[in-house]
């Protein structure tokens, strides 16, 4: 029986195709799914899902990369987190990958509002003892130093929780790993151009490996490059299940018990 992580089944292309989507997962053996939350205008929708369906819970947060939206404070995220079948604060984190890209270009020292927004979401978590999403592309230093900063450490009173959708080097994995997270794969683990990437999975704690689809993005082979959704989530645990000389049910099991211990 397998869990998908992390998908954004309140997307509209999603939503649309809902009923169809559960029967697929069901017919996949995939039995649970997290919902994602990327804005609080977002939320109850995402809310929403994990209260009608017994088999989905939901996440309160704001995407690093999202602007012009709700700009949560500490009181926002722990009134929104303590609501029935929230299970995680995110997603959350750091995301400088366009930034050279926005409009006019961007340095480091202008994503302070980024940074700030991630702090907001650390100490919001640790104050209702949830897990954080951790979302970081090309700024895992800056997500790895402010997580310290705010006391992630492994210890008593650190949220932890998870750095999803994982795409970083081997480094960056022991030092999430040092700091107490999981981490999460996607389809991306199975892309030809993976290698290094699957190197990381092959390495990482059989009792730190989560796996997600991420979707509506990342469908992993044979169906990429097509809409992705959570009965797809299969085809990750068999490109773990390779790399690690396991049978995919018994990554499926280590996988869904790991889900428990972090979220439930």
């Amino acid at each position: 029986m397998f869990t998908d992580s992390h998908c954004h089944l309140s997307f509209p292309e999603l939503t649309s195709q809902l009923a169809a989507i559960r029967e697929a997962m069901a017919a996949a053996q995939v039995v649970r799914a997290l919902c994602i939350c990327t804005t609080m205008e977002e939320f109850p929708a995402v809310h929403g899902l994990a209260t009608r369906y017994d088999n989905f819970w939901a996440t309160v947060g704001v995407h690093p990369d999202n602007e012009g939206v709700t700009e949560p404070g500490v009181a926002d995220l722990v009134q929104a987190a303590a609501l029935p079948k929230v299970v995680a604060v995110g997603e959350t984190g750091l995301d400088y990958y366009q930034m050279d890209n926005r409009k006019g270009g961007r340095s480091v020292a202008d994503m302070e509002w980024q940074r700030a927004r991630f702090r907001t979401h650390i100490r919001a978590a640790r104050q209702v003892g949830l897990p954080l999403v951790i979302h970081t592309r090309s700024a895992s230093d800056d997500t790895l130093a402010i997580l310290k900063e705010e006391g992630e450490d492994g210890q008593t009173g650190s949220a932890g929780g998870v750095f999803h959708c994982f795409t970083e080097t081997l480094q960056v994995a022991r030092a999430a790993l040092d700091l107490g997270y999981y981490i999460s794969f996607s389809g991306i683990l199975t892309f030809k151009s993976a290698r290094d990437l699957r190197e990381v999975a092959a390495f990482v704690p059989l009792d730190r490996l989560l796996i997600e689809t991420d979707s509506p993005y990342l469908a992993p082979v044979p169906h990429r490059g097509k809409l992705n959704n959570p009965s797809y989530v299969p085809f990750v645990a068999q490109q773990l299940a390779e790399l690690r000389n396991l049978p995919v049910e018994t990554i499926a099991d280590l996988t869904s018990a790991n889900f428990d211990r972090l979220f439930l």
